[in-house]
């Protein structure tokens, strides 16, 4: 059975509020992609075929998990996070809604930023929310068609979204999703017949021993 292994990257700059500035592992984000590449080795993951975003986290990400012993890295920009900061700065000028500065002020936040977005209700956007819905479900099914296990290295937004087709979330439950994943967390795709099931989300077995349970980071 073809399945897919879709990870978030490591932690990025914590104190960024821009594309550029954030798009950078952190010492720690290092660290974590690099217990993973170990505990996926350790456990014998195979995989026949390797994808990852072109952002450098993404590269980054790959890199320290040393994922091309499993074959070479496609680099795919379809598999690049939502600009997420873009949007918040917009949202900022455009209708005086700040970032919030908190965790726990994202609860709320995000459905709302995800809801303008796809109302298209922020204007000058990058893409749009269907523009980013549909390069996200076209890339998804491309790798779901081939053959062998495939492992993705890419963001936390792209994988609620893949979430949101697979279990049919609304923006809501979505946003939720979005704001649950964690830095280097697994999350896995079964083919069954011709749709994918999700048969795991958000799992950091290379960070739940007592030692390491203070780099499950969601920032």
């Amino acid at each position: 059975m073809s399945t897919i292994t879709l990870i978030r990257h490591g932690q990025a700059n914590t104190r960024a509020q821009d594309e550029t500035s954030y798009d950078k592992l952190s010492e720690l984000g290092t660290q974590q992609a690099a217990w993973l590449g170990d505990h996926l080795r350790a456990t014998g993951e195979h995989f026949e075929r390797v994808y990852s975003g072109t952002l450098t986290r993404h590269v980054e990400t790959a890199r320290a998990m040393q994922a091309e012993t499993h074959g070479a890295i496609v680099q795919d920009a379809r598999l690049n996070e939502m600009e997420f900061f873009t949007l918040a700065n917009l949202l900022r000028d455009q209708q005086g809604i700040p970032l919030p500065d908190t965790r726990e002020g994202f609860v709320t936040y995000m459905p709302m930023l995800l809801g303008k977005w796809q109302a298209g209700a922020i204007g000058d956007t990058p893409e749009t929310f269907q523009d980013f819905e549909t390069r996200v479900d076209a890339v998804i099914n491309e790798i779901n068609a081939g053959h062998g296990p495939a492992l993705v290295v890419t963001s936390g937004g792209l994988i609620g979204m893949v979430m949101r087709h697979v279990m049919g979330l609304a923006i809501p439950a979505f946003a939720k999703a979005c704001i649950a994943i964690q830095n280097t967390s697994v999350h896995r795709l079964h083919r069954v017949g011709d749709d994918l099931a999700l048969t795991q989300f958000n799992a950091v077995p290379h960070l739940d021993h007592p030692d390491r349970q203070y780099a499950q980071t969601h920032l």
